[in-house]
């Protein structure tokens, strides 16, 4: 039952795009490709040697210099996209009543670099070698905590790692926790930061890189295409603020729109692989539907998990097909964002959240690139190659992870004229 209509009234963006919002949004309508070679080590020895990078990143823009040297770089992510959507949001950096203002933040991997940084020190030179902070900065809810830290949010706080799933479940967990009267205000969002060798190494064991694009990158994530060979591994940041509509109402925000629902499923299939029947999907999707009260005739727009893997883009078109009917997914647009962005991991969920409240607001459907050779099991509309101009009232964001993690949120435009705690929606 909806006690409150959950809105959304601020957004930041850490990404391969752009280190802002607004960059963020020109270069996916725009149909760019964040995706280069690989910068951040010497990727020669790897088959896959590209991947989406964060560029011209200060952390100094955000917080306090010498707080920043003691974070890993997810964390450096995190606190910059949460102080941006704060900003955004009109809110100042220190929440005016912190006791009700909350955090739910998300990392895959985290930062486990400054763990590994700590274990070379200690073969090296002993454990007198070993930064006090190593440990620290390496846990996975430590962006959860930088946040909290920075906006003296000291209400709810937890961390989602449920692999590429965790941002898009801390949109949902967020809405609950204003949903129940836990909080009004809540920074939710997720982050990636791992370019380094042996994840490289692990995601290349693996086979789920692509390999014949070095040459050239930008053609590399080619989601639903015939020839699609891996998803392109990247890092970067999405953060929203979350506030009950009364409470942003009552200050006069600018309201961007509103979450109307959200679930999440397990797969309990495999570590790795997805189940090729798609049902985790679909379960997660039909929930989501269902907590929104919004029929599947309303969807105007999905952003897929489309993550350009043999396996997922068929399985996933089946279970749109499955969840909306054939009639009414022939004529919804969709699209995979990762075909610019690659995939962030953690952060993904965040940042496709993000792509559907800004096609709410503007009414553009950012495209689908590299749709070159379509897949005949992949035949539903993607936008290819092009932005398309489209009233979207309703849309949809869907993320499935490794471990059979599987998450969906579904955002609308506000309705200003809800009545707060009617239990309907706005819609």
């Amino acid at each position: 039952m909806n006690h409150s209509h959950v809105v959304v009234t601020g957004m930041g963006v850490i990404s391969v795009l752009g280190n802002t919002l607004q960059a963020y949004w020109d270069g996916l309508v725009a149909g760019r490709s964040g995706i280069t070679r690989i910068t951040q080590f010497d990727p020669s020895e790897f088959p896959c040697q590209i991947g989406g990078e964060v560029k011209e990143f200060d952390p100094g823009l955000y917080t306090d210099r010498k707080e920043a040297r003691r974070m890993a770089r997810s964390s450096q992510f995190a606190v910059a996209a949460a102080v941006q959507a704060v900003a955004d949001a009109g809110l100042p950096e220190k929440m005016p009543n912190p006791e009700r203002a909350g955090v739910v933040f998300g990392t895959a991997i985290g930062g486990i670099e400054r763990i590994t940084d700590g274990i070379d020190a200690m073969r090296a030179g002993g454990y007198t070698k070993v930064n006090p902070f190593v440990l620290p900065s390496g846990l996975p809810n430590m962006p959860a905590f930088v946040v909290a830290y920075q906006l003296q949010c000291l209400g709810p706080n937890s961390t989602v790692t449920t692999a590429c799933a965790t941002s898009t479940q801390t949109i949902g967990e967020g809405a609950e926790l204003i949903r129940r009267g836990a909080a009004d205000v809540v920074i939710v969002g997720g982050v990636e930061a791992l370019i380094k060798d042996f994840a490289w190494a692990g995601f290349c064991a693996m086979r789920a890189m692509p390999v014949n694009y070095n040459d050239r990158p930008e053609g590399a994530s080619r989601p639903f295409n015939l020839d699609r060979e891996g998803f392109v591994y990247s890092e970067g940041a999405g953060a929203l603020v979350l506030e009950s509509a009364e409470h942003a109402q009552a200050r006069g925000a600018r309201i961007y729109a509103e979450v109307l629902g959200h679930a999440s499923s397990a797969d309990a299939f495999h570590m790795a692989a997805i189940d090729p029947s798609g049902n985790g999907a679909i379960r997660a999707m039909r929930w989501a539907l269902k907590d929104a009260g919004v029929d599947t005739d309303a969807v105007d727009y999905v952003n897929t998990h489309g993550s350009s893997t043999p396996l997922n883009d068929v399985m996933e078109t089946k279970a749109i097909k499955t969840v909306f009917g054939e009639e009414h997914a022939y004529k919804m647009a969709i699209s995979s964002t990762k075909s610019m962005i690659g995939h962030a991991l953690g952060a993904t969920g965040a940042l496709e959240a993000i792509a559907c409240i800004k096609a709410i607001e503007t009414g553009c459907i950012p495209p689908t690139i590299n749709y070159e050779n379509p897949d005949p099991e992949c035949d539903l509309d993607y936008v290819p190659n092009v932005a398309r101009p489209t009233v979207v009232n309703v849309a949809m964001s869907n993320s499935f992870g490794l471990g059979g993690q599987n998450a969906c949120v579904v955002l609308g435009k506000f309705n200003e004229t809800a009545k707060e705690g009617s239990g309907e929606s706005s819609l």
